[in-house]
């Protein structure tokens, strides 16, 4: 789940970090009074999950309250990335001296969460990574310890050569790992982390996402998701239990297990194809979870055929053959479908399939090499 930047700034304040003062606003006159109040010469700053704001035009700098509102009137209700803005972040503008880079991230590899810091800050770090890897520096942090002080204080001497601006940051980057842990972060970082001219460091900006996985023991992250900024398949698929990612290809595939579904869309590449999603209907047999993934599915424009696969272990195959047969009922299929069932109650359900008029195939590879092709135009 990903937190807006006002969200993410209080997190961190909250945890001792130094951060500007700032609110947020939804329409250009509450926009003109926070700047009146913070001093008038403010930033205005689009409230949206997606990177990029700047480059959008989603960030600008205002001298006085007019010209705050006269830019959170162009902000609101612009679209980045195709997400649209209906808030924006007011905050004093700051002088800045420096900028650097300072995130946490859970490494899979390294089974640990990673502290990077870079001199290179105010930029997108997946570029500084992608082409001077270099001025990146990665620690791997013992979760039985946690971040020790002589470790950030290493590293944030690798940032500033002042030492009370090393100590500064050493201390930042220490309450940042435990606001990251507070919140079950799979990401939290401050970019800019930046010095003002008087030699003061503090966080500018924030960027935390949090596991979905902590979110049923942490319900107060849980109350800051906003639907509205989420897509509504995404929405759709969390309300029925399903795990949905939707991507850019034209093969839509419902899958049971997570790394079934993910040997599927390798297949799929493999023969050509592009899949058009992730979707695990996960270990039920309920029928309707059937329902909600097909629905998701064909409401896709770019879906040119759709998959299923289904290996039958927990997960029953007359369940999700009966689930088929009710979701093609209440939603007529306008693309072709290719059905892959195997495992439990198999026979039962090629019963239930063939009954309704459908095939199924108990070969993976065939069935695969079916819905690239169906999705091309051509018969398998």
């Amino acid at each position: 789940m990903n937190l807006y930047e006002y969200q993410a700034r209080e997190i961190l304040r909250r945890h001792g970090i130094p951060v500007p003062d700032g609110d947020v606003a939804t329409t250009p006159d509450e926009a003109r009074a926070i700047a009146q109040r913070l001093g008038g010469r403010v930033v205005v700053k689009a409230q949206v999950h997606a990177g990029g704001r700047g480059k959008a035009g989603g960030v600008k700098l205002a001298t006085n309250p007019t010209e705050a509102a006269a830019h959170a009137r162009q902000i609101l209700g612009m679209t980045i990335k195709g997400l649209p803005v209906h808030k924006v972040l007011v905050a004093p503008a700051a002088d800045i001296a420096s900028e650097s880079y300072v995130g946490m991230i859970v490494d899979r590899g390294a089974q640990r969460p990673v502290l990077m810091v870079s001199a290179a800050g105010g930029v997108d770090i997946e570029a500084v990574a992608a082409h001077t890897p270099t001025q990146i520096h990665r620690l791997a942090v013992d979760p039985r310890y946690g971040l020790l002080s002589h470790q950030a204080l290493g590293l944030a001497l690798t940032l500033y050569r002042d030492v009370a601006q090393a100590r500064a940051a050493a201390d930042i980057m220490q309450r940042l790992y435990t606001a990251f842990y507070a919140v079950g972060a799979s990401l939290a970082e401050i970019n800019p982390l930046a010095t003002t001219p008087d030699g003061k460091v503090m966080a500018l900006d924030a960027k935390i996402v949090v596991d979905d996985n902590e979110l049923e023991r942490r319900p107060e992250i849980a109350a800051l998701r906003d639907p509205e900024a989420e897509a509504a398949s995404e929405v759709a698929a969390r309300e029925a239990g399903l795990s949905f990612i939707k991507l850019d290809g034209t093969v839509g595939c419902c899958v049971n297990g997570a790394g079934l579904a993910m040997a599927t869309m390798d297949l799929v590449k493999y023969y050509g194809g592009e899949p058009a999603n992730f979707l695990d209907i996960g270990g039920s047999s309920n029928p309707q979870k059937v329902v909600a993934a097909l629905r998701i599915i064909t409401a896709d424009p770019s879906v040119r055929a759709i998959l299923f696969n289904i290996f039958g272990g927990i997960t029953r195959c007359d369940d999700v053959a009966n689930g088929i047969v009710q979701a093609t009922q209440q939603l007529p299929l306008k693309v072709p479908m290719v059905i892959r069932l195997t495992g439990t109650n198999e026979q039962e359900a090629v019963a239930i399939l063939t009954r309704a008029g459908y095939t199924a195939l108990t070969d993976m590879d065939d069935a695969v090499k079916q819905a690239v092709a169906r999705a091309r135009g051509k018969a398998a």
